[in-house]
């Protein structure tokens, strides 16, 4: 078999499938591989019209089809099957020729299979892809780590068949060396999880306290999706709100079941952010409601305990209040962000990554799950200040937060004197706050580690480190 097709795919489930069609929309002749070859031929008969594929039946058949340097892309469950699947492949490829892994690989990973497979002179590209199977198929957002080398090859490729920005610009760019892309889409997942929560947040406080119905409240969020808050996930929610259910006549919220799973990406950012020192609170809360949404055995042990009677606002009331809660909700996810990007940076830093901050937002603008309006702003600002220290260093972002923090704080109270559970919105606002503190109570934490363990502190009139003997005349001595 002669080598002719640009890329290929192995791995033919929903998203594999997807994006090879894709790529054979694009012009792209693409090889196609699956462990189980019907699903290969089903491909091909169902979607050959699309454009021109190559089915193989063999590892060693894909391999030949592929042009020189060789472009595999594999789209199969991370780890393990990962694993066997470069195992598989790797020993008939050749120096220069690139795999790139494009599941929801951890980084680590990614990091140890580049290095592996560069000693064999191989390009090991992991790759973050957004955009869920629509994604995929129609343009998705884009995070290839790897080597500068692997991009020049792969890069143009990737640039075709990604989303677009509203400026035509593709949603696609060289994140960094070895795990960097799949970094960056652990984040970006991370910050997901955060939205969502703040989001589901924002739709129990409309419904308990404003007494909105779900079809109203899918009203309100059309409402914000024409302004600072348009974004997709916004324009979903509005979507599953207005939805009945058929066979009930009921709205869709009230006949699925209130437990929300979870695949791992959005543990893994709190567990790497705990490594690297980062708080990214408002992700660790929406990881943990999920997790409390999921243990039923606790919630139905929990139904004798006591709290606030919810009275329900008036018409006036609630439209007021509403308006209060899209502020809340935009200072908020400015935090969430803000957080998620504090993560990029120190992992960036940590691992000598150099990725720009604001070309992962220019290219979060389109085709991925938390494509927003205001990701505009974000590139706006990290262009102007490569080096930003946080979101809310940005001008036009305290500024904001500074207009929306009455209602969010009026906001965050109400939810805790009706005893509504909004764990992200008080998140949030208690980061905002510590980040405006003079003084923070970590001062008294030190005095008592240092009481109990001898865990030394620093003073605040001298430099040095000081350790107090705190028996008898409690003696301050300099370590």
């Amino acid at each position: 078999m002669s080598g002719t097709a640009q890329i290929g795919v192995t791995g033919l489930a929903v998203m594999g499938r997807n994006l090879a069609r894709n790529f054979a929309r694009n012009g792209y002749t693409v090889a196609l591989h699956n462990r189980t070859v019907a699903r290969t031929h089903e491909l091909v008969e169902e979607f050959g019209g699309e454009g021109h594929f190559i089915a193989t039946e063999s590892a060693r058949d894909f391999v030949a089809a592929l042009e020189r340097p060789r472009r595999l892309v594999i789209m199969v469950k991370a780890g393990e099957a990962t694993d066997a699947v470069i195992a598989e492949f790797a020993p008939l490829l050749e120096t220069g020729d690139v795999i790139i892994d494009g599941g929801n690989a951890h980084f680590e990973d990614t990091r140890r299979r580049e290095r592996e497979l560069r000693e064999q002179g191989i390009h090991f590209v992991g790759t973050g892809i957004s955009g869920g199977e629509e994604g995929a198929l129609e343009g998705p957002s884009i995070m290839p780590g790897g080597s500068e080398e692997s991009y020049d090859s792969l890069g143009p490729m990737l640039e075709k068949i990604s989303a677009k920005a509203e400026d035509g610009a593709p949603c696609v760019t060289h994140i960094g060396p070895d795990g960097a892309g799949h970094f960056v889409k652990m984040t970006h997942n991370g910050i997901e999880y955060a939205d969502m929560q703040l989001i589901g947040e924002a739709y129990q406080l409309l419904r308990d306290v404003a007494g909105y119905s779900p079809a109203q409240i899918a009203d309100i969020f059309r409402t914000w999706n024409t302004g600072r808050l348009d974004s997709y996930l916004i324009e979903i929610t509005a979507e599953v709100l207005s939805h009945v259910d058929a066979s009930t006549g009921k709205p869709f919220v009230d006949v699925v079941l209130d437990q929300a799973e979870q695949k791992g990406t959005g543990r893994w950012t709190v567990q790497i952010a705990l490594d690297l020192g980062v708080p990214v609170s408002a992700i660790a809360e929406a990881v943990f409601a999920r997790s409390v949404s999921g243990h039923a055995d606790l919630r139905d042990a929990s139904r004798h305990l006591t709290g606030p009677t919810a009275r329900r606002l008036g018409a006036d009331e609630a439209a007021a209040f509403a308006d209060q809660v899209e502020q809340a909700l935009y200072a908020s996810k400015i935090v969430a962000y803000t957080q998620g990007f504090h993560e990029i940076a120190a992992g960036s830093e940590r691992y000598d990554w150099n990725i720009d901050l604001g070309k992962v937002a220019s290219i979060w603008r389109g085709g991925c799950i938390i494509r927003a309006a205001f990701l505009d702003r974000i590139t706006s600002a990290y262009e102007a200040r490569p080096r930003l220290p946080s979101l809310l260093a940005d001008k036009g972002f305290a500024e904001e937060i500074a207009a929306a923090q009455g209602d969010w704080r009026t906001v965050t109270a109400t939810a805790v004197t009706r005893g509504v559970p909004t764990p992200a919105f008080a998140a949030t606002l208690a980061y905002y706050d510590s980040l405006r503190a003079d003084r923070l109570p970590a001062a008294l934490t030190q005095g008592q580690r240092d009481y109990f363990g001898a865990h030394t502190y620093h003073r605040t009139d001298r430099e040095g480190t000081f350790h107090t003997l705190w028996g008898g005349d409690r003696t301050e001595v300099e370590s």
